[in-house]
């Protein structure tokens, strides 16, 4: 197969970058540098290799049968039934297997060597279709499991006899880790999580929120040890220490980027428990319009961090997107003539012109003794990553009445919690009240998939229902033909959703919520009077975006017992 007709648009650096990639990553890689779809590449590729393309992808039987697993995830190609395979041809292979050809699908034209090691392998002519790469991947991946290939038994002697063998092993469990991580990346995954059992070693992904059970190799507790031993390895903590929990970070190159993991491990019944969170260095932060923000709280934000004072207040749970808002904010404000620094842990993204700090508690670098060193560097702008104590609160609130922009998050369940929070704290309310400019509540939902979602058709009672358990009015019923069910499709993993969308609660500290604060009153009081001021609520904002077809009901549905509860 002669592909040189392929690159003949290409410089020469291009042409290098494609060849040294993965045979993965090398159709994706050449669409997005032409700009055309995946689906155009696949029939251009297959068109100048001379192969068929293969839309829909069916397995045989017992792929393993066939092809060692070894060779199905090396060479990324596995067998499939093809249109042209009719029940008489399958008579026939019965009879005569060695005569008939074995009809494989892959992600990249072969090579004579793929197509050498294919016939002395299973002593049949490869028969190559060319599939979308993602689909390729996503039906070894559901079969097989993640890094199946890596850990197939053939190759790798359990016990384990001489020097050699122990190298192959261990060269395995390196390559399995790699592609469970790798994986994640390529499914969009913030967490990976080790889970050991009494007869099994789990492995999910958080995605969008939720967590996945990834399908791994039957065998995988054989090697348990062996994984959790290279995770540890790779940062740099103590195997042998295994009824302590243990704190560290990896760097991990993937593709061109760079993977901050930070690794905590956690003792349990059956060995240690290991949970990753991938942090991409080379994420791109997102604008205050990505955000996701309605039109008239865009103002409100921007307005505010004008202010050359006070505080604004993120709240939210673990992983509602309280840091990417912040940063968003930065990123609004950061001008030459604005001097920021910020104090996080971990750094999540990475600003240019902005002095950015991780906090280090081994060494007492907590966020209090980095305020107060902040506080000493002339800034104009101060990001603090959470307010977690009474100390920490003080001086950020002392900083904001002394000529300081203060940006924080909190961990509460709504804009108004936030404000009683830190009078828990023992923070002085008419200190509060006089700091505090806005506080911003967020979730995240997860968003629908746009190629498979489809009109909900809902019934009138359940729409009706389904309002009254958001506090949204009856009125808005009209609307309800505008509701989109998740449905599931290979680009979502069968989910439904892709990715996810931020809803807002954003309350501003008017005169009158101002007197709220200094009377102490209830968080139910103060969000009361914020509705009437026009503050729209979390389940207000989901009905939004239920209504522009970006989320479900079950979604949004989530956070109305919670605000039943709070006011």
């Amino acid at each position: 197969m002669n592909l040189s007709s392929l690159y003949s648009d290409l410089s020469e650096e291009q042409i290098e970058l494609i060849q040294a990639l993965p045979r993965s990553e090398r159709l994706l890689q050449i669409a997005t540098i032409r700009n055309v779809s995946t689906r155009d590449m696949v029939n251009d590729v297959a068109e100048r290799a001379g192969i068929p393309v293969l839309e829909e992808i069916q397995l045989i039987d017992n792929p393993t049968a066939t092809l060692p697993l070894r060779l199905i995830h090396e060479y990324q190609c596995v067998p499939v039934r093809t249109t042209e395979v009719d029940s008489d041809a399958d008579v026939a292979e019965e009879t005569s297997p060695n005569t008939q050809p074995i009809p494989l699908v892959t992600l990249w034209p072969p090579d004579a060597k793929m197509d050498r090691w294919i016939y002395a392998v299973s002593g049949r002519k490869p028969e190559w279709h060319l599939g979308n790469p993602d689909q390729v991947i996503h039906t070894i991946t559901q079969r097989f499991g993640v890094g199946a290939g890596s850990l197939d038994e053939s190759d790798i002697v359990n016990d384990v006899d001489d020097e050699e063998d122990a190298e192959d092993e261990d060269a395995a469990v390196i390559r399995f880790v790699n592609e469970v991580v790798h994986k994640a990346v390529t499914d969009r995954a913030t967490d990976i999580h080790f889970e050991p059992h009494r007869d099994a070693l789990q492995i999910r992904y958080r995605i969008d929120g939720e967590l996945v059970p990834v399908r791994v190799p039957d065998n995988l507790i054989k090697f348990q040890g062996a994984i959790i031993s290279r995770l540890k390895i790779m940062a740099k903590l103590n195997i042998s220490e295994k009824r302590r929990p243990q704190d560290g970070r990896i760097s991990f190159g993937a593709g061109e980027g760079e993977l901050d993991i930070r690794i905590s491990t956690f003792p349990t019944m059956y060995g240690e428990s290991v949970s990753l969170r991938l942090l991409n260095q080379k994420s791109k932060p997102l604008s205050m319009r990505e955000l996701g923000l309605a039109p008239d709280e865009e103002k409100h934000v921007e307005r505010h961090l004008a202010s050359p004072h006070g505080i604004i207040l993120v709240t939210g749970p673990t992983g509602s997107g309280k840091s990417t808002s912040l940063t968003a904010f930065i990123r609004l404000i950061n001008k030459p003539e604005r001097r920021i620094i910020t104090v996080e842990d971990p750094v999540e993204y990475e600003v240019p012109g902005v002095n950015q700090t991780q906090v280090h508690s081994e060494i007492g670098l907590t966020f209090a003794t980095s305020l107060r060193a902040v506080l000493r560097q002339d800034p104009d702008v101060i990001m603090v990553g959470e307010i977690r104590d009474r100390e920490t609160a003080d001086i950020a609130i002392r900083a904001s009445l002394t000529g300081h922009l203060v940006l924080s998050t909190l961990h509460t369940n709504d804009a108004p919690g936030a404000l009683t929070r830190l009078v828990d704290m023992d923070i002085e309310p008419f200190l509060i009240a006089s700091s505090v400019e806005m506080i911003i509540a967020q979730r995240l939902v997860r968003r629908l998939c746009p190629n498979c979602a489809q009109p909900g058709n809902f019934d009138p009672k359940h729409v009706a229902s389904c309002l009254t358990a958001m506090r949204i009015n009856q009125s808005e019923a009209q609307f309800g033909h505008l509701a989109k069910n998740a449905i599931g499709c290979e680009r979502c993993r069968k989910l439904g959703f892709r990715g996810r969308v931020a809803i807002f609660e954003i309350l501003r500290v008017t005169e009158e919520i101002h007197e709220h604060i200094v009377k102490r009153d209830s968080s139910r009081l103060i969000r009361q009077t914020a509705i009437k001021q026009g503050m729209r609520s979390l389940q207000q904002s989901g009905w939004e975006h239920i209504k522009n077809g970006s989320t479900t009901f079950e979604e949004v549905m989530r956070f109305a017992e919670l605000e039943s509860e709070e006011g």
